[in-house]
C-alpha cells in the first residue's frame, strides 16, 4: 500500500514570518502554497514605471486621500493567500479599520484599496482567475489587468480574455453590485476608470511606455 504524503499547507501567518528571511526574492501565497515570482522583464517594469508616474500625478492633482505603497500584502479575509499587486492605490481614509496595518502593512478590506493593477506575463492565469476572484470577493472597487505580451500562449483561456489573434489588452474590472464588470481597452482606446474618471491615457500609451517621455 502506497502512502501519499501531502504537501504542507502554509498558513498566512507562517508566510508573513517567512518573508523577511527571503526578501531578495519575490514571493506570494496562493491558497496555502508559497509561489516564487519570476524576475520581471524590462517591458514589465517600463509599463509599471509609466503608470507609477501617471497615477500619482492624478492623485495629487485631485487631492485624493490615496497613496501608492511599495510592499503592502493584500490578504483576502480568512484565506491563506497573500498578494503583492504591481501597483496598489491605497485609501488612507480606511487604514484605521485595518487591524494589521500598523505593525505588518497588511490590507484585508476592499475599502482600503481604491485600485489594484497587475501587469501579467507567463502567470496570466493567476491574475485572470485567482486574484480576480479574490479581489472581487474582497470588494476592491477597481482592478486593472494589463496584458502586454504579444505571445501566442497555448492555453485557450488567454484567447477568451484578449481575443484571437491576441492583442495587448487592458482589462478594467469595476465592482458593480458585488461583481466585476469588465471593459477591455486596446490600441487607441481611452481608458475609462471609475477611480480616476479624468485620467487621459490610451492603451497604446501604456504599452509603448518605453518610447514616451515621462
Amino acid at each position: 500500500m502506497m502512502i501519499q504524503t501531502l504537501p504542507k499547507v502554509t498558513t498566512f501567518d507562517e508566510f508573513v514570518e517567512f518573508l523577511p528571511e527571503n526578501s531578495g526574492v519575490r514571493y506570494e501565497l496562493h491558497n496555502g502554497n508559497i509561489i516564487e515570482m519570476a524576475q520581471p522583464v524590462g517591458d514589465h517594469e517600463e509599463v509599471k514605471s509609466f503608470l507609477g508616474v501617471e497615477i500619482p500625478f492624478e492623485i495629487k492633482r485631485l487631492g485624493l486621500p490615496y497613496g501608492i505603497p511599495n510592499q503592502v500584502i493584500v490578504r483576502p479575509e480568512s484565506k491563506d493567500s497573500g498578494y503583492f499587486p504591481d501597483i496598489l492605490v491605497m485609501n488612507r481614509d480606511n487604514l484605521a479599520n485595518e487591524k494589521r496595518w500598523k505593525k505588518e502593512a497588511i490590507l484585508s478590506q476592499g475599502a482600503s484599496i481604491a485600485l489594484a493593477i497587475e501587469i501579467v506575463s507567463t502567470n496570466w492565469r493567476d491574475d485572470y482567475y485567482l486574484k480576480y476572484a479574490d479581489y472581487e470577493e474582497m470588494g476592491i472597487a477597481e482592478y486593472w489587468i494589463v496584458e502586454y505580451w504579444i505571445v501566442d500562449y497555448a492555453a485557450l483561456g488567454g484567447r477568451n480574455f484578449i481575443g484571437n489573434p491576441k492583442q495587448p489588452t487592458i482589462s478594467v474590472c469595476n465592482l458593480v453590485d458585488g461583481e466585476y464588470q469588465v471593459s477591455k481597452f486596446q490600441n487607441s482606446d481611452r481608458l475609462i476608470s471609475q477611480t480616476f474618471p479624468e485620467l487621459n491615457l490610451t492603451a497604446i500609451q501604456i504599452f509603448q511606455a518605453s518610447t514616451i517621455s515621462l
